[in-house]
């Protein structure tokens, strides 16, 4: 079996915004699937850990486009780890399809993905030791010498004089298997604070999330955005407690 995982998808039609490109929040989903996928095929996936009481968690993404992949294209996502400790792993993601440019080699590259787990007890919710699984099987699965030529998330600062945009409820369908609201739910909630008329004119580079508290279906949550430079953002979002659940860095162009 190849360190490197690749798995093949379809930017459905109903998966694809009103310009005919996939949303981003679907290329989120394609991409945590196939983490999965990954992860399962090699013994360390969700299928195993929920056996022993043991689930990951997303704790940062970022993905990278210079496009999205248009209607009815198929796609690869190829994913691999690039390194794992004992409370936390990285895995990148490389989304590509086919070119017709033979000085291309026949591959086309949409972009790429970088992300940070954790491996939690799904009954104290409290980190677990990623290492302790199958005597540390997931270091045979390292690779670290693929390239993923995207920066890695930083630190989001955001001030307090951020605008308070949008306050949502949460229900059933943003709810995942863990519990929690959904990692990529927070991404489609994010992008719906532009407008249509905006997204006539601008189309996602990156989006970067970090995500710090739980929320769950019931949570009010509470979007705050600061402009940083041209047409790059920042966004907290904020449960009804005050508690902070996640900040993001988005990017237009």
């Amino acid at each position: 079996m190849d360190i490197v995982g690749c798995y093949e998808f379809m930017a459905e039609p109903f998966h694809c915004d009103f310009g005919g490109r996939l949303f981003m929040g679907h290329l989120g989903n394609h991409m945590l699937n196939a983490a999965d996928f990954h992860s399962s095929d090699r013994g360390f996936g969700m299928k195993y850990l929920m056996t022993i009481k043991r689930s990951w968690v997303l704790s940062r993404l970022a993905i990278e486009m210079t496009e999205m992949p248009e209607m009815y294209t198929r796609f690869n996502v190829e994913t691999w780890v690039e390194s794992a400790m004992r409370y936390f792993t990285s895995r990148n993601f490389a989304v590509v399809g086919t070119s017709p440019d033979p000085s291309k080699g026949g591959k086309k590259v949409y972009g790429y993905g970088r992300s940070i787990w954790a491996m939690i007890d799904t009954e104290s919710r409290q980190p677990t030791d990623i290492l302790a699984i199958d005597n540390g099987a997931i270091n045979q699965w390292i690779e670290k010498d693929k390239a993923c030529p995207i920066e890695k998330g930083g630190r989001v600062k955001i001030g307090d004089g951020a605008e308070l945009v949008r306050t949502i409820d949460t229900f059933y369908n943003d709810v995942d298997i863990n519990g929690h609201i959904n990692s990529v739910k927070y991404i489609e909630h994010v992008l719906d604070l532009w407008d249509l008329e905006w997204y006539r004119s601008h189309r996602v580079k990156r989006f970067e999330i970090a995500y710090v508290a739980e929320a769950h279906a019931g949570d009010r949550l509470s979007f705050y955005r600061e402009q940083v430079v041209g047409d790059s953002y920042n966004v907290r979002i904020v449960r009804q407690d005050g508690m902070e659940c996640c900040r993001c860095k988005v990017t237009f162009f």
